[in-house]
């Protein structure tokens, strides 16, 4: 099944000699529990690509389906409840809020919903990446791995679509990025979870089940 469709995707910013083709006609179908590495350099349109895959901003042209939802025909609000029961982010700041312990970060988004906790998956996600005596922690009390660990346990709470990983590693150490992507993989087949992340580096890419190379916004390997 295709949990992620793009067709003839583009992004332009400014006009005339000015014209920048951040996304020049991207078309991308992901299947469902495939884990994806999109790879590219900086200013290739990855980044880019990723925030329009996750509804964080709207293309200049062409369509996103997730799950055969096309996410630009809905309102902003509808957006946002979509995007927050569909799909996952995991970015590279952690972005974990520091005020609230391993535990509440984790299943925020669903009580920001209103949804119920399925505590028993829960519980199964936090064993599989390693976090069961750091629920009662802080931010501020872990490590960079283990913040980010905490990132991809809320990403996969809520049961998204799709995980969309932002350079998931990019500020952690090589031990500790081969621990987390890992784990991210491990999770990925063990819940059946579709994920796309987006990396520059060729080595962090290999992990991935499979590997889309775009170039001055085109899509040039799938």
């Amino acid at each position: 099944m295709t949990v992620l469709e793009t067709q003839e995707l583009k992004k332009y910013y400014g006009s005339g000699d000015t014209l920048v083709k951040a996304l020049d006609g991207v078309d991308l179908r992901v299947e469902n529990g495939e884990f994806v590495a999109i790879v590219g350099t900086s200013g290739s349109g990855k980044s880019t690509l990723l925030h329009i895959l996750g509804g964080l901003d709207r293309p200049t042209g062409g369509s996103v389906r997730v799950e055969g939802k096309d996410i630009f025909s809905l309102k902003d609000e509808e957006l946002t409840i979509f995007r927050r029961r569909k799909i996952g982010f995991v970015f590279q700041a952690y972005n974990l809020v520091p005020v609230l312990s391993a535990y509440e970060n984790i299943i925020l988004p669903i009580q920001l919903d209103g949804g119920q906790v399925d505590k028993d998956y829960v519980g199964r996600v936090i064993e599989a990446l390693g976090l069961e005596q750091r629920l009662n922690s802080l931010p501020s009390q872990l490590s960079g791995g283990q913040q980010q660990r905490v990132a991809i346990a809320r990403a996969l709470a809520a049961k998204p679509a799709i995980i969309l990983a932002d350079e998931p590693t990019g500020n952690l150490d090589s031990k500790t990025s081969q621990d987390v992507l890992s784990l991210m993989k491990i999770t990925s087949q063990k819940f059946a979870q579709t994920m796309v992340m987006i990396t520059h580096n060729e080595e962090i890419a290999q992990t991935a089940d499979r590997i889309v190379r775009i170039e001055d916004g085109r899509i040039v390997a799938r």
